[in-house]
């Protein structure tokens, strides 16, 4: 299964062709899959206008102490954003966060659904 014809793929950063006016489009479909999970995890509820619930809210953390117990909190916004706002593009196999000194280190590991593959992103959130 193959994304469809109609489905855009924004290219981040987000730009315009000078010469067409048209926006600019990602040929990877794993490198804008993995974009838009950056953008999921990084995101807070309530930054952006039209949808104020989109993001997991990992960067709130930074009001909490690091601990195993922020560590699950965080993996359970995790979980539940990819599942809410993803669940059509990825099947999550595996959310890991680890609490370091400032540091919270996510690994996902996911199915991507349009062609089956398996894929890891590994990302750190530095909270100071």
């Amino acid at each position: 299964m193959t994304p469809g014809p109609f489905a855009r793929r924004l290219a981040t950063p987000f730009s315009v062709n000078p010469l067409s006016g048209r926006t600019q489009e990602e040929g990877d479909y794993d490198a804008y899959v993995r974009q838009l999970i950056r953008y999921l995890l990084l995101t807070s509820p309530g930054e952006r206008v039209n949808r104020a619930d989109f993001g997991a809210g990992v960067r709130r953390m930074v009001f909490k102490p690091l601990s195993n117990a922020s560590a699950l909190l965080a993996k359970t916004m995790i979980l539940d954003a990819l599942s809410r706002w993803l669940s059509t593009l990825i099947e999550v196999n595996e959310v890991i966060v680890e609490a370091q000194t400032e540091t919270l280190l996510i690994t996902v590991t996911y199915r991507v659904i349009a062609h089956g593959e398996q894929r890891y992103l590994n990302e750190e959130v530095k909270l100071s």
